[in-house]
C-alpha cells in the first residue's frame, strides 16, 4: 500500500477515534470519501480558518486527532508542501 493510501486510512482512523469520543465529524468523513485523504487535508489547510472540527477537538483535549497534527507526523510530511506544513504548525500553536 502506498503512502497516500496509508494516509487516507489514517484520516479514517482519526474520524473513528473522534466518534469514540461522541463527536461525529460527518462532513469531514464525506470529504475524505469524496476527495480522498490527502486532498481533503490539502483543502482544509488551504482554507483561511481551521474547520469547526478543529475547535471541537480542542475542546475535547484531543488535538492529536486533528488533520493538522496528522500531517505534521514525520511519515506523512513528505505528502505536503512546506507552506501546508507551516500552516498546520501555525494552527496548532
Amino acid at each position: 500500500m502506498n503512502s497516500e493510501m496509508q494516509f487516507h486510512q489514517e484520516m479514517i482512523r482519526i474520524y473513528d477515534e473522534a466518534c469514540k469520543l461522541g463527536y461525529r465529524p460527518s462532513r469531514f468523513l464525506q470529504m475524505v470519501e469524496k476527495l480522498v485523504g490527502r486532498q481533503t487535508a490539502k483543502h482544509l489547510l488551504s482554507s483561511e480558518a481551521p474547520a469547526s472540527g478543529f475547535e471541537r477537538l480542542w475542546e475535547l483535549g484531543r488535538m492529536d486527532l486533528t488533520v493538522e497534527s496528522l500531517v505534521l507526523q514525520e511519515q506523512w510530511a513528505h505528502l505536503f508542501t512546506d507552506q501546508e506544513l507551516q500552516e498546520a504548525e501555525r494552527r496548532l500553536t
